[in-house]
């Protein structure tokens, strides 16, 4: 039980339907959804069709989206890609022939096809009651009327000053101050608002194919891009089964390859081999397993995984038992195990979304634009911000996951849903680019070996282990730094604390639903 003597937060209890988001504003529209009849999957479009507004450095329609939706809590649940695709003339020859060795996070090279509106609508269409027409009024009202900058939105629009302003018209858009919004500013995106009112009124072709997707072309044209309006009108999202493993009795589920979902997996099934509970939760051992864990699982995931479609990704071999057996064994409590020091090629930030409607329908949704603002180029006349995912791809002919014609990149946004017997206990999901695969299980492992309740699961300090360096938020004591050191690992403090999470836990014995939101970020789960 939370201690009330101490700073905290109480989780949220409902027993119709909850919603958990980064925004206040995203949280309160997605309940005005639920109230007024709308699934679960209608509050959660709506919900980050106004994130994309308002919460700009992090998601939006120039941006991709994942979801896991599971009817009823305890039907098929099915898994939505709606990750897009490089150009059709993206070729790695071409690349290297330019002396590109890597994409360049901030050029038209990053910009893969933004997925974001056509996953909306193919989710709509499956599990919606409502359109896109009434969904995206809040979004619009909040682009043509104003909207008020939130604090961690604040500090992450300050720490992104000087790309906003050696961006492609990210002056014009996002720093009509000449400066930083700060907390309290008010933004007007009246050509953001038009853009989104004509996807209103005609769907997703008004953003794939016509004047809209015009402007995106010139505009990435016009900077070196390979776009073409055909790529824009090809844009497809898949629809498929998630792929899970069993921890602490409980399913946990994820989308496939070409979305990082696997790397979770991997690093439950190497912990599901330690008695975790034998350490406390703040202790030198437990923060020591994770990171092996994650460096094995990463490791893993930048040596075979990329776009399916594309290469051969044996999924089954890589979550059977014995591909973690193979590893266990070489993990030592007293030191740190030797690897290669693997270096994904970003780390990007973006925004999650759950939702548990009346009729416990679940959507675990994930939208994001990749790195903090994006590829800094803001589309000539749409208010469009376009996403920087293609910088994932690595420029390496023959890798899983070098760039290539409609290729997708190897994602980092990830959303989750645990079951038990079938049923649904807890859609949940912990944002910050390469911190996600360890958020997830940091938070799993909080609530099912050392009883946590949502919230203080999402509470506890992190740690990521990336790029050979341990990157520990302040909450982590100084005794752990210290211990961590002595086995191997260097240590540094992050600026920015890693990531963001949201969850709903579902008691189908009491009928209840119990959420809890990040404190790192804005927002708060809110229920009815």
């Amino acid at each position: 039980m939370r201690n009330f003597h101490l700073a905290g937060r109480s989780t949220v209890h409902g027993q119709n339907a909850m919603v958990a988001t980064s925004h206040p504003l995203a949280a309160l529209a997605a309940i005005e959804v639920l109230k007024s009849g709308g699934t679960a999957a209608d509050a959660a479009v709506a919900a980050c069709a106004l994130l994309g507004v308002i919460e700009p450095q992090s998601t939006g329609i120039g941006g991709d989206c994942f979801a896991l939706i599971q009817p009823k809590g305890e039907g098929k649940i099915v898994a939505y890609n709606g990750s897009g695709r490089a150009p059709m003339a993206a070729k790695p020859e071409w690349y290297l022939e330019h002396n590109l060795h890597s994409i360049p996070l901030t050029s038209a090279h990053a910009v893969s096809i933004p997925g974001s509106v056509d996953a909306w609508a193919t989710i709509l269409r499956d599990h919606g009651k409502l359109g896109l027409d009434t969904l995206l009024q809040p979004a619009i009202k909040a682009a043509e009327q104003g909207y008020i900058v939130a604090p961690r939105i604040a500090f992450d629009w300050k720490i992104q000053f000087e790309k906003l302003k050696n961006g492609t018209n990210t002056q014009r858009y996002l720093l009509p101050h000449g400066r930083p919004a700060v907390a309290g500013d008010v933004i007007h995106q009246p050509e953001l608002g038009k853009t989104l009112r004509a996807i209103a009124k005609d769907g997703r072709d008004a953003f794939y194919k016509g004047a809209i997707a015009e402007d995106m072309v010139e505009t990435l044209r016009g900077i070196g891009g390979l776009h073409t309006l055909d790529d824009f009108a090809a844009h497809t999202t898949e629809t498929t089964s998630p792929i899970g493993t069993l921890y602490k009795d409980h399913d946990v589920w994820q989308c496939p390859p070409n979305g990082p979902g696997i790397t979770m997996l991997v690093m439950l099934n190497i912990l599901s081999r330690f008695d975790l509970t034998k350490f406390p939760a703040m202790s030198i051992e437990r923060f020591h397993l994770e990171a092996e864990a994650a460096r094995i699982a990463y490791m893993m995931r930048e040596t075979y995984i990329g776009d399916p479609a594309k290469v051969d990704v044996d999924v089954a071999r890589i979550l059977a038992k014995e591909f973690a057996d193979e590893h266990v064994g070489k993990i030592k409590m007293d030191r740190v195990l030797d690897l290669p020091n693997v270096a994904p090629p970003m780390n990007p930030s973006t925004v999650y979304i759950t939702v548990v409607d009346k009729d416990r329908n679940v959507c675990s949704f994930i939208n994001s634009i990749a790195h903090s603002f994006g590829s800094a180029i803001v589309s000539n006349n749409t208010g469009i911000l376009l996403q920087n995912r293609a910088g994932g791809f690595r420029v390496q002919p023959g890798h899983p996951n070098c760039i290539a014609p409609g290729k997708r990149p190897l994602h980092t946004i990830m959303p989750s849903l645990a079951t038990k017997g079938g049923r649904a206990v807890m859609p949940f999901g912990v944002m910050g680019g390469q911190y996600q695969p360890v958020g997830q299980s940091h938070l799993l492992t909080n609530m099912l070996d050392y009883g946590c309740d949502v919230q203080e699961a999402i509470d506890m300090p992190r740690g990521l282990h990336y790029e050979g360096v341990y990157q520990l938020e302040d909450g982590v004591p100084a005794d752990i730094v210290e211990g961590l050191k002595k086995l191997g690992h260097k240590t540094t403090s992050v600026v920015a604390p890693l990531g963001g999470a949201q969850a709903i836990w579902i008691d189908w014995d009491k009928g209840t639903l119990t959420g809890g939101s990040d404190p790192r970020k804005d927002g708060c789960a809110l229920a009815y």
